[in-house]
């Protein structure tokens, strides 16, 4: 049997961490099949119910997606995120070594209105805007989001290409610097349009995390709701005493 040598490990397991190293190694790559059931119990001279241990276990792990009627697709590992640290989307996917993209959906200037006038301390008639926006690793779509800034944060937001700009840069050249936020998590369900764009199901619940970010001098500079796929993304936070 090529590659599952070691007798005492059990068949499915040594499977598992071959297509893992595979993985890894980009031999199986992002968002590809991998070889069928039937070809990889030929390849490896086991069987079948082996080898589709060894898949589900990939598959649980959120390494491995199956797709109804057309296989086994690589997911890869998932991007980890510290949340006790201010780190805008393409930094965090960047110190991964993930080439991070985004593709804006939306980006308008629109009234207030009197729940964000409240948020921003600004005139519910003042204008902001409006940013919906798909984030990338590697390609593959990872979360969604919703930004809310006010106009005069940014005046020229408008004509800022925010798929060459992250929205840390934008700020720097405004001379606003992000000191702190404040962030909840929770799950929710996206309307089947936006699911589909993010490549998951309507009935299948996102990570829903609502940010707010403050400047030095603790004005509201953002609002955002960023909607992650819990399959493609990990986090951690630290705890001090």
């Amino acid at each position: 049997m090529a590659g599952i040598t070691e007798p005492r490990t059990p068949i499915y397991l040594q499977l598992r961490e071959i297509i893992r190293t595979k993985i890894e190694e980009g031999e199986y790559l992002l968002g590809t099949a991998i070889p069928s059931e039937n070809d990889l119990a030929e390849q490896y001279e086991i069987n079948r119910l082996t080898v589709r241990s060894a898949v589900d276990a990939l598959v649980h792990e959120g390494l491995l997606k199956r797709v109804q009627g057309k296989g086994v697709y690589v997911l890869g590992p998932k991007i980890k995120r510290d949340l006790d640290r201010l780190n805008g989307f393409t930094q965090t996917i960047l110190e991964k070594n993930v080439e991070p993209s985004t593709r804006v959906l939306t980006k308008v200037l629109r009234k207030a209105g009197r729940k964000y006038g409240l948020l921003f301390g600004i005139d519910p008639e003042d204008e902001i805007y409006y940013v919906k926006r798909l984030c990338y690793a590697g390609g593959e779509a990872l979360s969604l989001e919703e930004i809310f800034i006010p106009q005069n944060i940014v005046p020229k937001l408008e004509g800022i290409d925010l798929s060459i700009f992250s929205l840390y840069e934008v700020y720097n050249f405004y001379g606003v610097h992000l000191a702190r936020a404040r962030q909840t998590l929770d799950l929710a369900q996206l309307e089947q349009k936006d699911a589909r764009m993010l490549g998951t199901d309507a009935d299948q619940a996102v990570l829903l995390f609502e940010c707010t970010s403050y400047d030095e001098n603790d004005r509201v500079i953002e609002f955002s709701r960023n909607y992650t796929r819990g399959d493609k993304c990990s986090f951690s936070v630290r705890f001090q005493t």
